[in-house]
């Protein structure tokens, strides 16, 4: 890779307006992140990354307001990268004067552009000194009334065209040893026929395709499945709208080692089929 075929994109915007968040959702879509990095050493960076092994070809950087006089050689640095045929995106980030007010009265920090001013100085100070880096962006994102969830979709649907799918993570577990602290999603499935009475299943695990059928063959197992199917490709699509990055369910049964082991691979293997980005964990099924 050349430092010239990079895909670089530049956030930058008022303090208080959602720069990190957007730079969390670019980390999410795999970009190396650099914060508040001096535009004149942007070329080092890329010589570095098309250095890498493997080389980094998607990188963001933050600009602020905090160096002036760094700001001033934005629109030669970006003029530069884009004549050598470099992926440029510059995203500002707006948002209202009360709001940016409210945020800094919720978080008690004072405005870097007016340490012994009010936030309405530094506020007003900052548009000035970042007006030339808000003529340059490619797009404007209005973050007055976006949450920070929504913020990070709006960020990966500009940059990649979609938004990222939510990561599913299925675990199994026995409720004699706890419910799993990290689920979102917790289900019960100890009403499922038990293979723990049947002496020649007893030993095995959920994993096992006997197993399995025992649990899972009965009218309540196949309907419990497409319950859970359903429900499942129902809440999925919403979560990934909202720009949740990871969902943990919890699939329980007593001891953690047939019906819910059975219950979560079913599951993972029809979210699967869908296209969805499954882990499977099965916290207790090596216990006796």
């Amino acid at each position: 890779m050349s430092e010239a075929s990079a895909a670089i994109v530049f956030v930058s915007g008022l303090s208080g307006s959602g720069k990190t968040t957007a730079m969390d959702a670019l980390e999410d879509l795999s970009f190396y992140c650099v914060d508040n990095l001096p535009v004149q050493l942007i070329g080092q960076v890329l010589s570095l990354c098309a250095k890498a092994n493997p080389p980094i070809e998607k990188i963001a950087v933050a600009i602020d307001a905090r160096e002036p006089a760094f700001l001033r050689a934005v629109p030669g640095v970006i003029q530069d990268l884009r004549s050598r045929g470099a992926e440029v995106d510059v995203i500002f980030l707006e948002c209202s004067n009360e709001v940016l007010v409210n945020r800094y009265r919720e978080t008690r920090r004072v405005h870097p552009l007016a340490p012994e001013g009010t936030v309405e100085e530094g506020i007003e100070a900052e548009r000035r000194v970042l007006v030339d880096v808000a003529r340059l962006a490619d797009s404007t994102i209005e973050t007055t009334a976006l949450n920070v969830h929504r913020l990070k979709a709006v960020v990966a649907q500009h940059v990649s065209g979609k938004t990222r799918p939510t990561v599913v993570t299925i675990g199994s577990f026995g409720f004699r040893y706890g419910t799993p602290p990290a689920a979102e999603l917790l289900f019960d499935v100890r009403f499922l026929p038990n293979p723990q009475f049947e002496t020649h299943l007893r030993d095995r695990t959920g994993q096992d395709r006997e197993v399995a059928k025992y649990a899972l063959a009965s009218p309540d197992g196949i309907e419990l499945l497409e319950r859970l199917c359903d429900l499942l490709r129902f809440l999925l699509p919403l979560y990934d709208a909202e720009g949740k990055a990871y969902l943990r369910i919890g699939v329980g049964c007593t001891g953690g080692r047939h019906r819910s082991v059975a219950v979560t691979e079913a599951l993972a293997e029809g979210l699967r089929r869908d296209g969805r980005e499954v882990n499977v964990e099965h916290r207790d099924v090596e216990r006796s």
